[in-house]
């Protein structure tokens, strides 16, 4: 059973303050900068998100230059941190706290709540940082320290949090929540780790159902993530010492970013069978030529994607439009990209200076 409140969150903080991390986005107390980070910090390392949160802050260094940047400036930001869907929430949302709120970040509840992408823990994480007040914040880290504080048995999922939640309002100090709630989520990242805790090092091992019952490692219980296997082929067009490239969809998997034509490689098809169908599909030419350039591997979070890239000469010239379009080699950066096709740009980008460290 936890200790009492004053007693466990008190040697939370002691340990808390001599073993932090020094993260930039704990040396402010700005909302909008710890706003920016907890958003980042969801489905992302710490290590991946510092050097993409110093440049964020660079360009939007406040609420009001997102609001009044186009979107699709924000998601050439964004790129490579993955899960788009979080910098179009901040886009709209920033653009709420402007008109509606005076460029300040609410402090109710209900006001946040009401924003794109404020859901019960990014609302947390704002009020009890930025504002000390009494919220409770679960994430995966905190979750997992509450699984075995409780000794809760299964998978770590939400359907755990009602309970979790109802023993951190329990112990939550009054006061000094904003040091609380960090600490607790150090405490997951650093001793309390899903594989191989050091419970021996935890400041609240005392308090611990699980570690007294000596099965902490088997809490939680691990999910099986089978990585699915997908072989595409992209065509790269050029047409005039320029590149075709197309918008994907307003909805769905990487919506709204840009792409080289091309998809999926169907049963049954070769790569270049499904190079050709694709790119009549999708672009409404045919192809003259089309020769193997590179492949390309990225993963995503359930998927482990094979790109088979070519460079293609069409037929004829497609009918361009507002989703459909040549750019020059210089310009292909400036357009946000799933992080395979920004791996194809980089390769293309990388063999032009090449060529002319030759020539030269």
């Amino acid at each position: 059973m936890i200790e009492p409140r004053k007693e466990f969150a008190r040697e939370l903080k002691r340990w808390y303050q001599s073993n932090a991390r020094d993260l930039p986005w704990r040396r402010t107390k700005d909302p909008y900068r710890i706003w920016i980070s907890e958003v980042m910090l969801q489905q992302t390392t710490v290590a991946a998100v510092i050097p993409y949160y110093e440049k964020w802050l660079k360009v939007f260094p406040d609420v009001k230059s997102v609001a009044r940047a186009p979107l699709q400036k924000v998601l050439k930001v964004w790129q490579g941190l993955g899960y788009y869907q979080r910098a179009k929430n901040i886009h709209k949302a920033a653009k709420i706290i402007v008109e509606k709120f005076q460029s300040q970040m609410p402090e109710q509840v209900n006001d946040l709540r009401g924003l794109p992408g404020f859901g019960p823990y990014t609302t947390g994480a704002v009020l009890s940082i930025a504002f000390d007040q009494r919220q409770p914040i679960i994430d995966a880290n905190v979750r997992r320290v509450m699984m075995r504080q409780l000794a809760i048995e299964g998978t770590a999922n939400p359907s755990v949090d009602v309970e979790v939640e109802s023993c951190l309002q329990k112990i939550m100090p009054r006061k000094g929540n904003n040091i609380f709630n960090q600490a607790l989520m150090e405490l997951g990242a650093l001793i309390c780790k899903s594989k191989q805790p050091a419970c021996l090092f935890c400041p609240v091992a005392k308090s611990c159902a699980a570690y007294e019952k000596g099965i902490q490692e088997l809490i939680p219980q691990p999910k099986v993530n089978l990585l699915e296997k997908i072989e595409a082929a992209i065509a790269v067009i050029e047409q005039d010492g320029k590149f075709l490239i197309q918008k994907r969809p307003r909805q769905g998997l990487f919506a709204d970013l840009w792409e080289f034509p091309g998809g999926k490689i169907e049963k049954g098809e070769s790569a270049a069978q499904a190079l050709f169908r694709e790119v009549k599909e999708e672009v409404g030419v045919s192809l003259k030529s089309a020769q193997p350039m590179m492949n390309v591997e990225h993963f995503y979070t359930r998927f482990r994607v094979n790109l088979h890239v070519w460079r293609c000469q069409v037929q004829e010239s497609p009918v361009l439009h507002s989703r459909l379009k040549f750019v020059f080699r210089n310009e292909l950066k400036r357009y946000p990209m799933p992080s395979g096709s920004a791996k194809i740009v980089e390769r293309l980008l990388q063999k032009f200076k090449k060529k002319r460290q030759k020539c030269n």
